[in-house]
């Protein structure tokens, strides 16, 4: 691994099991979200029941821990589907694969997916102490992508006190920024964390000169073209992230720049494999990458469960010294891999 990169990790096993006592999460628990408060580990988990027809319908609940290894449940989920005014875009597909920060205004927001059985559109929900949210609607409402298949919220981040908290750039005038996408990876800006804008560029623009004979001059001249989304990552043939890239956990602003932890996925002799892996973007310009991982930086060896061969991360804390990073394995149990700080 190259010195910007977060790690090495080791994995430490699972920490989190199917709760078969809690019909909402019966089935299989999974891409947990983190967050440190209070002095205890906050995993947002994933939870699928047995009901729905979409391999069981998701909801999100809450399990906390005093060691980072050890977990409780909570009883009830704390963001799911019922009859409010986003229902049509939750049910029966459910909550999924929450992303949680701590605002540096204060409270909680996690971008997560709702799925309504046929696309996926990437939610933003608010909460002051991670059990009672608030939910907000589409992260891209307003917007031409409001209901454009859209998920994994990854949100800027920075150390403030040991803790990550969303972090504004002053180059982009104090916005936060957000990796989003699933095949490529997408990025969006926004002033509250809330209300989001995708980023554009106009892919057909082109200049070309003319000579002004009179002035012994040159002019610069702009051809248009047409605004569509700006792709910051795309998967690379050949490689452990040939077929998709998609965002995990909050990134976290560096002395070397932006890391983001993000989930590659391929083609292999087992079937459709997913192994996380890490890219830099530029310290003055959050929008550019600058180094990628050429290997994962965990493995899916080993991973069984309702999809085999899948290590999703999606949860990463700085906790007791360490880095704790939370995921996904085999969409069944949720697992643990630390690094040093």
């Amino acid at each position: 691994m190259t010195s910007w990169e977060i790690g090495p990790f080791t994995r430490r096993g699972e920490v989190l099991d199917r709760q078969p006592d809690l019909p909402w999460a019966a089935k299989d628990v999974f891409n947990p979200a983190a967050v440190v408060r209070d002095g205890r580990v906050h995993l947002l988990i994933r939870g699928e029941d047995t009901v729905g027809p979409y391999s069981g319908t998701s909801r999100i609940g809450l399990a906390t821990s005093e060691d980072g290894l050890h977990f409780e449940v909570e009883p009830e989920p704390v963001l799911y589907p019922f009859q409010d005014e986003w229902h049509p875009w939750d049910w029966p597909g459910g909550c999924e694969d929450p992303r949680v920060v701590e605002s540096p205004e204060g409270g909680y927001v996690c971008a997560y997916t709702a799925f309504d059985g046929k696309t996926a559109c990437l939610f933003v929900a608010t909460s002051d102490d991670l059990r009672t949210w608030v939910k907000h609607g589409p992260a891209f409402a307003g917007t031409p992508y409001v209901r454009r298949w859209s998920k994994s919220g990854s949100v800027v981040t920075e150390l403030v006190d040991g803790r990550l908290v969303a972090a504004r750039f002053e180059q982009l005038h104090g916005c936060f920024v957000m990796y989003w996408g699933e095949g490529t990876c997408f990025a969006a800006t926004s002033d509250d964390l809330v209300h989001w804008q995708p980023v554009q560029f106009d892919a057909g623009a082109d200049r070309f000169l003319s000579y002004r004979t009179e002035s012994a001059s040159w002019s610069v001249h702009r051809v248009p073209g047409t605004e569509v989304l700006r792709p910051l990552l795309f998967p690379r043939p050949g490689r452990f992230d040939s077929l998709l890239v998609e965002p995990g956990p909050p990134a976290i602003r560096t002395a070397d720049g932006v890391v983001l932890i993000y989930n590659g996925a391929s083609f292999t002799e087992a079937g459709v494999a997913y192994r996380p892996a890490q890219v830099l973007f530029d310290a003055g310009d959050p929008l550019s990458p600058i180094a990628r991982s050429t290997s994962p930086c965990l493995e899916s060896d080993n991973l069984g469960g309702q999809v085999a061969n899948v290590c999703f991360a999606q949860g990463l804390v700085l906790f007791n010294g360490a880095w704790h990073l939370y995921f996904g394995m085999g969409d069944s149990r949720i697992g643990l891999a630390t690094a040093p700080a």
